[in-house]
């Protein structure tokens, strides 16, 4: 009998359109059973180990509460307090904890540790944030458009900021769900094309002025200037991205019901003013919650593929 091949969660282009309809619909359903309470153990006895290198609120809460809510149970690993951080080949920490745990998720730096990690893993292995890609955050963004505006098919999704992860991945989702990527950032922090896939190219428009890229849009996006591992050029990005905040200004230009996200934690005054973020048209705390849904969702296909009930 030939064994089933591993699936991974890499990068949003990981999946298909038919994937994401299945797994959307599953974070639908397992949010429903969360909001009355239903009991639903289909990973029960399973164990999720999370690997942090670099910490987080969202990502640790919303794995470990997801997996604990599927009757399974999670271990936290911080690279400074296991041997991956005294030298250990990544190589070799994936054919151990892969033979101890059902699944992984990852939070680290590069994209090719995630990939070095999986390609010697036994099990899934979940992306919870590289410096080229935020998978996880996506899904859960696009749920939440799903939830409160329908499907995202045809709409526009305007970025406003840096050129970071989260935005290469709205890239590859805009492919994959046809719909209109425009971003706008300030010289110098613009897309690396090498990032964009030619077949991703025909979804994405790049603007120079911010106010263009919100034009007509169905939903605007930030976030933070200087993220994680780019301190040391805070205040040289404040500068650089001081025309860059989204205000009422910019939201002005989208359609009057755009929605407004942010991965969060959000600075307010700086890539957001306080009066959109805490306005009508932001939905950061359902997005924020949708995390938890989506990524049940994903543990959920990985382990046990589609399901029926």
């Amino acid at each position: 009998m030939t064994a089933k091949p591993i699936k991974h969660y890499l990068q949003f282009n990981d999946f298909s359109l038919e994937e994401y309809d299945y797994v959307l619909e599953r974070a639908r359903i397992l949010k429903r059973k969360f909001k009355n309470y239903e009991t639903y153990h289909p990973l029960h006895d399973r164990t999720l180990a999370m690997i942090f290198e670099k910490s987080s609120t969202r990502t640790r809460l919303s794995f470990e509460a997801g997996i604990h809510q599927l009757g399974g149970h999670a271990v936290f690993l911080n690279t400074r307090d296991t041997q991956l951080g005294r030298g250990e080949p990544i190589e070799d920490a994936a054919q151990v904890i892969s033979r101890m745990t059902d699944i992984i998720m990852i939070r680290t730096f590069g994209q090719e540790i995630l990939e070095r990690f999986s390609q010697h893993s036994r099990v899934p292995v979940i992306n919870g944030l590289t410096n080229e890609y935020h998978p996880c955050q996506v899904l859960a963004d696009i749920f939440t458009y799903y939830e409160q505006r329908g499907p995202i098919k045809g709409k526009t999704v305007t970025w406003i900021g840096d050129a970071n992860n989260m935005s290469y991945t709205w890239i590859q989702a805009a492919e994959i769900f046809g719909f209109t990527f425009h971003i706008s950032t300030p010289p110098g922090y613009r897309l690396d094309q090498k990032l964009v896939a030619e077949s991703s190219r025909p979804f994405v428009r790049e603007f120079e002025d911010p106010r263009a890229a919100c034009a007509g849009a169905d939903l605007v996006s930030t976030d933070v200037w200087t993220s994680m591992g780019y301190e040391a050029e805070n205040e040289v990005r404040k500068a650089a991205f001081a025309q860059w905040c989204v205000n009422a200004d910019l939201m002005g230009q989208a359609k009057p019901d755009a929605l407004f996200m942010h991965c969060l934690p959000a600075h307010r005054g700086e890539e957001v003013s306080a009066e959109v973020i805490d306005g009508p048209q932001s939905v950061v705390w359902d997005e924020a919650e949708n995390r938890l849904h989506v990524q049940k969702a994903l543990m959920e296909y990985l382990l046990l593929g589609r399901l029926t009930a």
